[in-house]
């Protein structure tokens, strides 16, 4: 079962949340954890912003706040996002790539946390920040996917993370939700699968 999917946009980004978000079920089983680019002095409110086209439950969460399964998590303004024992570590360390909150120091903590069960997507950007990130999620064993830089309002970071990262999935805006809830799907039945594989057979004789 995948752990967590983590998704990173810059320009063009509320718009693209928007229509990605509405597509997720209120049973969503994975955690969703988002890097917007924004800025310190950016308006308050972006959380609820996104609620309001979402069944899921968005919040910006604290320091040391638990990874819980069907709920979005969205980085605070002006502060890195990262994973640590499960659970968020909020950093103010230097911006990277003139970002803070930055999509690689996000996609690279989920990847060192959860390896292969993360899920990492890209999404509309003007600058190449979370395309490293998107590497680290591959090279770890976990799955990509990035717009259809056809489909985004600035390709910039969906050409340079298929450029560095070769995804698993290049896809319009619009197919991307299916896509997830298809990968998640998939993944908890193989693992009901193998578990059930590897339970002692019972014979029940006459």
């Amino acid at each position: 079962m995948f752990d967590i999917v983590v998704i990173g946009t810059s320009t063009g980004g509320l718009k693209a949340l928007q229509l990605l978000l509405s597509g997720l079920p209120a049973d969503f089983p994975v955690p969703v954890a988002i890097v917007q680019h924004r800025g310190k002095d950016s308006d308050n409110g972006l959380a609820e912003f996104l609620g309001e086209f979402s069944a899921l439950s968005i919040v910006e969460p604290d320091d040391k706040e638990p990874l819980v399964a069907g709920r979005v998590y969205l980085a605070p303004r002006d502060y890195h996002l990262l994973l640590e024992n499960r659970s968020f570590a909020l950093s103010t360390a230097a911006p990277v790539r003139f970002a803070r909150p930055s999509i690689d120091v996000l996609f690279e903590s989920a990847a060192d946390e959860f390896q292969s069960g993360v899920i990492g997507v890209i999404l509309t950007g003007a600058n190449s920040d979370g395309a490293r990130g998107a590497a680290a999620i591959k090279s770890r064993g976990g799955l990509t996917i990035v717009e259809d830089p056809v489909s985004a309002a600035c390709r910039e970071l969906p050409e340079a993370a298929i450029a560095q990262a070769a995804p698993d999935h290049i896809l319009p805006l619009h197919q991307i939700a299916a896509r997830l809830i298809a990968l998640t799907e998939s993944r908890q039945q193989s693992e009901l699968l193998r578990q059930g594989a590897a339970e002692p057979a019972i014979y029940y004789g006459r």
